[in-house]
């Protein structure tokens, strides 16, 4: 078995002028079979990074979208315990909240920042009511994420 890798992370819940929540469709491309999932942009720090450095970082490469201004508050820290391309990992990690003050519809991301494996593993993006997130069938990351906005 793979050792753990143990990292820090940050997320944000990026709410829409009408306290919709942006999520990104990933899934795991070296396990096609463990199915899709929504999930807020984000992901791990680098060497040095805050998590809100990381936070802005990550919105930025996985959206297009830049955060200007103040970027938070924290609302939100849990430790997820995942695997992704064949290895496990244990993330601590901090939500921050973020609103965009307009109403965004259409093809809403920049892929030009996406890595190969972001390329690989992330197929759509959508705004999420708190209702439509209680009432989905689809796997939503973190599960009481309905709660938080």
């Amino acid at each position: 078995m793979d050792e753990i890798i143990r990292r820090e992370g940050a997320r944000v819940i990026l709410l829409d002028d009408q306290g919709r929540v942006l999520l990104l469709e990933g899934g795991d491309p070296a396990d096609p079979g463990a199915g899709r999932y929504w999930f807020t942009p984000g992901g791990g720090l680098d060497p040095g990074e805050s998590t809100e450095s990381a936070a802005r970082r990550e919105l930025r490469e996985e959206t297009g979208f830049v955060a200007t201004g103040e970027l938070g508050p924290i609302v939100h820290e849990r430790t997820a315990s995942f695997s992704f391309m064949g290895r496990p990992y244990l993330q601590h990690e901090v939500f921050y909240r973020a609103t965009l003050g307009v109403t965004v519809e259409g093809e809403i991301l920049d892929r030009s920042g996406w890595t190969d494996v972001e390329r690989d593993s992330l197929f759509d993006v959508r705004w999420w009511s708190a209702e439509e997130l209680r009432t989905t069938s689809a796997k939503i990351y973190p599960e009481y994420l309905a709660d938080l906005l």
